[in-house]
């Protein structure tokens, strides 16, 4: 397969032509993996994730940026990140402890809620990038990427070693998001509308086919134990079973969809390009379309306490979604 750099494919954060290749020790003298680029407006600095640390908001994107806010609208750099890679998810276990994972086979960790950070492992020069990451303890966590590629480590990331999810015509499936249910299982949104499950912390995998042939980008688990994850030309999918089988939601969008978040009203929004939010009040059953005058692309949401979620885009913060009228 051959990809293009177009708009939809750097949300996904993929290089043209990728191969995997081994693992390579980190090179000093790599561009990438220079300091990450300060920027002079931070408010607009392409991001394309966006987790919690406590109370803050933390945002990667390309050039090595995280950004940081206390309030989910006012965001500052980082103080130190040791790399200028595309940074393409970032997660965080407790207030202080959290990852983040990128370009290069990039993956850095920090102790201190975001502000600095230290690379735990890089593959320069072998376009190898990590499109998601995902801990489920301290200690325990995989990631994820192209042709199927994904590994996994033990020891809070200081070595990693190759991970076999897929088999047969699914074993070089692209690998976009992993993410956990309330229950602890594990699932893989990929290519070609294939979602893969593992029941023993990615021991073992099974690979599940929605129907469809676009690939899906993102997955959450609700507050109810509801799953949902979506994608490509708008494709949404649900399940209430732990994953086990997934029925087609109506989204009213062919925009593709990148993110997912809940509220603590209980409220799902589902953002996507070209501006697009959906809002569900009903566990994510049905969903209700709205897009943004800016239209930006989203590519990222994140609940803000009783403010409007915290949105990101290819563009840098956003100005928080409002939920549809009721």
């Amino acid at each position: 397969m051959r990809f293009t750099r177009s708009l939809s494919l750097a949300l996904a954060a993929l290089w043209a032509s990728c191969t995997v290749a081994a693992e390579t020790p980190p090179a000093p003298g790599w561009p990438s993996l220079q300091p990450a680029q300060r920027v002079a407006q931070v408010t607009g600095a392409p991001l394309l994730a966006v987790a919690r640390a406590g109370n803050r908001v933390v945002a990667v994107g390309d050039h090595g940026v995280v950004l940081l806010s206390e309030d989910g609208t006012t965001f500052r750099q980082a103080q130190s990140v040791p790399v200028r890679s595309m940074l393409t998810s970032v997660q965080f276990l407790n207030p202080r402890v959290g990852y983040a994972a990128g370009h290069d086979g990039v993956v850095l960790g920090t102790q201190d809620g975001g502000e600095t950070w230290t690379l735990l492992r890089a593959a320069p020069g072998t376009e190898q990038p990590i499109l998601s990451l995902h801990f489920d303890s301290l200690e325990h966590g995989i990631a994820v990427g192209l042709y199927g590629w994904a590994i996994e480590t033990r020891d809070a990331g200081r070595t990693w070693g190759e991970l076999r999810v897929g088999t047969g015509e699914d074993a070089d499936r692209h690998l976009f998001h992993v993410f956990a249910s309330r229950r602890g299982t594990l699932f893989i949104a990929g290519e070609a509308g294939t979602i893969f499950r593992s029941a023993d912390r990615g021991k073992s995998w099974q690979a599940l086919d929605t129907g469809n042939k676009g690939s899906l980008w993102h997955g959450r688990s609700l507050i109810d134990g509801t799953l949902l994850i979506c994608g490509m030309r708008g494709h949404l999918y649900r399940s209430n079973d732990d994953g086990q089988t997934w029925q087609a939601v109506e989204s009213h969008t062919t925009q593709s969809l990148t993110g997912i978040t809940q509220l603590v009203d209980g409220s799902v929004f589902v953002v996507g390009l070209g501006g697009t939010v959906l809002t569900s009040t009903d566990s994510g059953k049905n969903f209700t379309l709205s897009e943004r005058p800016g239209k930006e692309p989203l590519t990222g949401v994140l609940a803000n306490a009783s403010r409007p979620p915290v949105l990101v885009s290819m563009a840098g913060p956003v100005a928080g979604a409002q939920p549809a009228a009721r």
